[in-house]
């Protein structure tokens, strides 16, 4: 069992706790994921680490509410536990040669993002960062982008908050003027980083996707998370989650994440009424 050591609600719909997991936050890294189980009879999900206290022996998860399990993991307080939390698992975040960086990050993928972002100023990169949200009301991380990044540009689809638009432009933009970045990493909605890697490509400058596909056991074993890149099958539990964005099939990537869409929505209305049921 693991115990919630903090819970911060970030948002409406998002939420972040640090969980007591001393193994895990001994080997994790900017980069990586754990599964965790909230009961006994729950469903394995994956979450990035979204940030670790190797001293304190806690590991940080942000995740969105989206299906019946983070509906029940959010229904968890301060001092509950959970059943199970594996990991790190997959590859960590690639540093070696950077000397400067463009992170760009949309939405909950800005959780993803954070850490890259930190562990490339840690290493005393140069650091650009890009976040976009629909809204301001949905802005989540803001200060702690400002604390490791050399610039910041806040984009919001309806104009609330930041600059109005898409975080292409302001990627292009400062492509265009001369920034000459060793590489742009991007953490988003599938296409997102789709538009990402179109905006990147025609300069040449090397985009990295961080992928989440449907996932089950992170082994490699299930074949549940496999992405066509380069044209060859890959596994994004044990070859990714970071992959070349110029060489990922996006539109068979976006295909197969709608596959289980129906199966949320229904399982996160069973856990409404149950919540109601509870009250």
């Amino acid at each position: 069992m693991y115990k919630i050591v903090k819970k911060r609600v970030l948002n409406p719909t998002v939420t972040m706790m640090d969980i007591y997991a001393p193994l895990v936050a001994k080997k994790a890294e900017a980069g990586q994921f754990i599964i965790l189980r909230v009961n006994n009879d729950g469903e394995r999900i994956p979450l990035t680490v979204a940030g670790y206290d190797r001293v304190a022996g806690t590991v940080k998860i942000i995740f969105q509410i989206v299906g019946g399990t983070t509906m029940l993991l959010n229904a968890k307080e301060e001092g509950d536990y959970i059943q199970d939390f594996v990991g790190p698992l997959g590859c960590a975040t690639k540093t070696d040669g950077i000397k400067k960086v463009c992170i760009v990050g949309g939405g909950v993928g800005c959780a993803i993002a954070l850490p890259v972002a930190q562990k490339f100023h840690e290493l005393g990169c140069e650091v650009h960062s890009i976040i976009g949200f629909r809204n301001k009301d949905l802005l989540i991380l803001e200060d702690e982008f400002k604390a490791c990044s050399t610039k910041l540009t806040v984009m919001t689809d309806d104009g609330s908050y930041g600059r109005q638009g898409v975080v292409t432009a302001p990627l292009k933009e400062a492509i265009e003027s001369g920034e000459n970045y060793d590489e742009v990493i991007t953490i988003g909605p599938l296409i997102m980083m789709k538009f990402v890697v179109a905006a990147t490509k025609p300069y040449g400058v090397p985009t990295t996707v961080s992928m989440n596909p449907i996932m089950i056991d992170g082994t490699g074993m299930c074949g549940g998370c496999r992405l066509t890149v380069g044209g060859k099958t890959k596994f994004a539990c044990v070859d990714g989650p970071d992959f070349n964005g110029f060489e990922v099939d996006f539109d068979e990537a976006m295909a197969r994440s709608d596959a289980y869409a129906e199966f949320e929505q229904k399982a996160r209305e069973k856990n409404c009424n149950l919540f109601k049921g509870a009250k």
